[in-house]
């Protein structure tokens, strides 16, 4: 499946306002805001189905790109590559948060860093009680160049006991002195059109 993030900072965009968009009823879309501050990420995917798909795919991001350069010219759309997915411990719930870390990683530390989120980080936060789903991605062409998502069933996943030991390893003291151009989110699940 191919993913399409796109970030609107400083704005709070409705549902109707996102699947108004050029390609939108095409897609799967998934539409959040940021809990602590005003941002809307939008997750756009659509599944993979050959050339002709392809093509109306160069079509839709073409025409979308338009749009949103005359009324969002802060839109930021960044193309992004599944590596990870991980069920998670309340796999099957539904997921009505969403938290993110965006990251670059310092040169000289990338091999660390993913055998880190590989065999201990993503695995442990994806087991933790309230953590329907674990995803890592990797930014095509832009900064940051690290994603990982999660999804959670309850906002108290995030913070708990569980969440914070998987956090206090001597191998996640090692590997974040080197995340750089970091940001944290926690987002709130406006629509999701798969499920409405």
């Amino acid at each position: 499946m191919k993913s399409l993030l796109i970030k609107f900072p400083d704005e709070a965009l409705s549902a109707v306002t996102v699947l108004a968009l050029p390609g939108a009823k095409q897609a799967n879309v998934r539409v959040y805001h940021a809990v602590d501050h005003v941002e809307t990420y939008v997750w756009w995917s659509w599944p993979a189905e050959g050339a002709s798909t392809d093509s109306r795919l160069s079509t839709d991001i073409g025409s979308l790109q338009a749009v949103l350069r005359q009324s969002h010219p802060d839109a930021l759309m960044v193309s992004l590559a599944l590596t990870t997915d991980v069920a998670g411990h309340s796999a099957g719930q539904a997921a009505p948060w969403f938290y993110m870390v965006e990251t670059d990683i310092q040169s000289g530390a990338e091999t660390d860093f993913d055998r880190w989120y590989e065999t201990e980080h993503l695995p442990g936060l994806a087991a933790v009680p309230g953590t329907v789903r674990a995803r890592r991605y990797l930014a095509e062409n832009s900064s940051p160049r690290y994603y990982a998502c999660y999804d959670l069933a309850q906002r108290e996943a995030f913070g708990s006991p569980a969440w914070l030991a998987v956090r206090a390893t001597s191998w996640s003291d090692r590997v974040r002195p080197n995340f750089i151009n970091t940001k944290r989110t926690m987002f709130h699940l406006v629509l999701d059109q798969a499920e409405a």
